[in-house]
Order: C-alpha cells, then structure tokens, then sequence
C-alpha cells in the first residue's frame, strides 16, 4: 500500500488553501516532491451555506484568500479565480478589496474542484497507527497510510446551555441555517435573534429590510452590554502577526484562557458597516412610516428555555444591570451563538499519540502539531487557546500552512514571516535585567530620570 507524506482530513478553507500551496509540490515519480491526500466527507465545497446572504463580504480582504500571504504568484490565488471567471475588470472598478461571501465560496469551489489532491464523499470512520504510519480508513472501505495528519475538521454550532431544550424544536435554528429556513422564519409574527457577532447582525438587517413587507416583528437579544463593532485600527490588527502568537502561546494557561474572552470583540465583533447599515435603515423605515416594529436589548441573558411546539418558544431572560426578570415568547428563534471546537470521534484510535492540556484540549506546538512525537499531527483552527485570535483568522491560514509544510519538509519553501509587527509584546530585550554576574541594562526609570 502506498505511504503518502500526509493526509489531510475536512476541506474548509485552511485545509484547502494547504492542498493548494502543496499542489506545486507534488513531484513526479522521477523526482518525488510532497504527497498530500486531501479527504473530505460531503459531496462537493460549501462553506457557510446558510449566511451566503446577497450582499455580505468578508470581513477580511481579499490577499487573505487562499494563498496569497505565501505565494503571490500562485495559480490558485483569488485574482487568478477572477481573471479565469472573467471577472477581473469589475472587481477592480468595484474599488473595494472585501468579496462578496458568495464570491469567496464560489473561489473555493472552483479551487477544490480543480485539485487532483482532493477527494470528496470520503467521511473518515476511524485512525489507527500500525507501528510506521496512520491508517485511515472511509466509511466507502477506502484505506490510506501516511506518515502525518492535518486536521481541518472545522469547528461546530455551538448552542448556549440555557437554550438546548430547544435543540430540533419547531421555529428554532442555529444561523448556519438560516438560508434553508428565512422563508418559514418570515411567516412568524415575531422572530427574535440571539447573539451580539457579525452572524447575529447580518440575519437582522436582512430580516428587518424584509419586515414592511411580512408585517412580522423583530427582537434582538444580546448578553453583551452593547453591540461590539469590530477594531480594525492597525496596531490592533497587528495582533494578527507571527510574534503576536509566539507571544500568546509562551503566557500560562489561566492568562490565555482570560485574553479569549476579553478579546472577543476583537474577532467576533459587527463591521462598522453593518452597524451602519442597520442604523440607517431603522431611520429610512421611519422616515417612509413602514415602521420598524423592532427591539434591540442588550444585557439580556437567556436563563432558561422551553418549547412552545409549534407556537415557537419562550425565553426567560435577566436584564444583568437592572436585575429584573422576564420573559418573551417568539414564533421563531435564531441562535446565533458562534461555533466551537470539534473533537472527531475517529480519532480514539490514536488518542495515546495525542497531546492535551489540563483542560483535555490539544496541546499544540509551535508548528501546530498536537502529537506526543512531534511534526506528525496537525491542526487548522483548533488553537485558539494556544494561538490566539491567530486561529480563525482567515489571513493568517496561509502563514499557519507555509509552518505546517516547513515542518513537513524540514525546510522553508514558502518564506515564514518572524517579525512584521511595529509593536513588541511582552517586555523587550533591551530593557530586561541582566542575571549574570551582577551585571544589567538600563531600567525605564533609569533611562527617562
């Protein structure tokens, strides 16, 4: 049976964007380069399908496509994709660097289907290690051997513990659905979203430019204490830098564990143009007296939750600044409540060669892998407590596999940046105190008396 070098395991657009910066690697049979499988469970790419509404864009531009932030000359960069669909003139009158949502998931569909690499309709049942390399078996009976992984699995909807009695209730979804069921949602006489992210936003002002003409009422619950919008200013965006990750993963656990929440905002907040936009709109509705029947609340946490059957749910909240209790009863309900991390069932065969923290999540290293033996197991967006907002970045999915194939190859074929940031983290060399010998540098005090 043939060892391949790697097989990659989930095909969102990290996985993806490796099959592509690997595909240049192949080799021939003369010249043997990096064999890489690429196996994913569906059918076909789809990314996000319920939030690919008409107008939403990235909320990133478009150099954090696959491959450019490694390799500008790629075959497989976005502008490629436009030149070869056409499209390349009227992105560039468009003057604005953010896709549509629908454009980038059409870009990694026509990615995906062009690589030899990737096969779909391969759902991976289980893992197993024979003493030389990782087995992977399909649920089609296909068996593959390699020497390392890379997981890309993705991460899942995630459902606050106060609303999961409502889980498969009538009139309830996550926003990864909202797409399949907008229309049954616009029947309700009142649809209530709850969550504060870009999700949470975009489904309101999609739902409230459509309220005149379905009459319904909207309500917007959120625990947070006002609608974040995300920081864009770029020293801020400099947390998304090599030295910002290195610094991360060096601090102790309880420190990067607080940093997650408090810098949520950062990644998980609204774009300032959808602020905007729902703004404006809420004004134009007045202006024209087609209402909007509408309420924004916020420090509003969900307690407890229980069916209605097909009337829809009732919600018992608290208002965390004013104490008091109430409730709401809505026909429809969107969770727009984030995604988390996915543990795969397929991979207890290996679960010995896998590393973990305290806390039973992966311990990943510098180079992302996660096994005990070092530089066999990877991941893609599964270090977010080790990394970092890093993690989820779509612009640093490139960075995050130039690492991966260095340390699969034990050299650079993509440049990995060290230093981009103007910014250091952390306490500087030049102003540390020397240990040795009594010797040491100047203090800050000592500099500024």
């Amino acid at each position: 049976m043939t060892v391949h070098d790697f097989v990659a395991i989930g095909l969102g657009p990290f996985n993806l964007g490796l099959a592509c910066l690997t595909d240049p690697l192949r080799g021939t049979h003369e010249s043997p380069g990096l064999d890489g499988v690429f196996l994913e469970a569906r059918d076909g790419f789809d990314w996000h399908p319920g939030m690919l509404l008409d107008d939403a864009t990235l909320q990133v531009p478009f150099l954090a496509d696959l491959v450019t932030m490694a390799d500008p000359t790629s075959r497989w960069s976005f502008l490629s994709y436009l030149k070869q669909s056409g499209n390349l003139y009227p992105f560039y009158i468009r003057e604005s660097f953010y896709p549509l949502r629908r454009e980038y998931d059409d870009y990694c569909r026509w990615a995906a289907e062009s690589l030899p690499s990737v096969r779909f309709g391969q759902r991976v049942t289980d893992v197993e290690h024979d003493g030389s390399a990782y087995l992977v078996r399909t649920a089609t009976g296909e068996e593959l051997r390699a020497r390392r992984l890379v997981l890309g699995i993705g991460t899942s909807p995630r459902v606050p513990t106060a609303l999961r009695p409502l889980l498969g209730a009538p009139g309830v979804m996550h926003s990864a659905d909202y797409l399949a069921h907008r229309e049954e949602l616009q029947q309700q006489e009142r649809i209530t979203i709850v969550g504060s992210g870009q999700s949470a936003a975009e489904i309101y002002l999609d739902l409230l430019a459509a309220a005149p003409e379905h009459g319904y009422e909207l309500v917007w619950l959120t625990r947070s204490p006002r609608f974040f919008p995300m920081e864009y200013t770029k020293l801020t965006l400099e947390m998304t830098s090599p030295e910002y990750g290195a610094y991360h993963r060096a601090l102790p656990m309880e420190t990067r564990d607080r940093l997650a929440r408090d810098q949520r905002h950062l990644f998980k907040g609204i774009s300032g143009d959808v602020i905007d936009a729902i703004f404006d709109l809420h004004y134009q509705q007045r202006v024209t007296g087609d209402g909007p029947r509408t309420t924004l609340m916020t420090h509003t946490e969900v307690r407890d939750a229980r069916s209605l059957g097909r009337s829809g749910a009732e919600l018992d909240l608290l208002h965390t600044e004013t104490g008091e209790a109430f409730s709401v009863r809505t026909g429809g309900l969107v969770l727009a409540t984030g995604y988390g991390p996915t543990t795969p069932g397929f991979l207890a065969g290996i679960e010995d060669r896998i590393r973990r923290d305290p806390r039973g999540r992966y311990d990943v290293a510098d180079d992302y892998s996660v096994d005990v033996a070092g530089g066999e197991v990877f991941v893609q967006n599964a270090e977010e407590h080790t990394h970092s907002l890093l993690a989820p970045d779509l612009g640093m999915g490139a960075y995050r596999n130039s690492v991966i194939i260095a340390a699969m190859l034990g050299r650079e074929v993509y440049p990995v940046e060290k230093r981009i940031a103007v910014q250091t983290f952390g306490v500087p060399d030049q102003f540390r105190v020397s240990r040795l010998a009594g010797a040491r540098t100047s203090t800050t005090e000592e500099i500024f008396e």
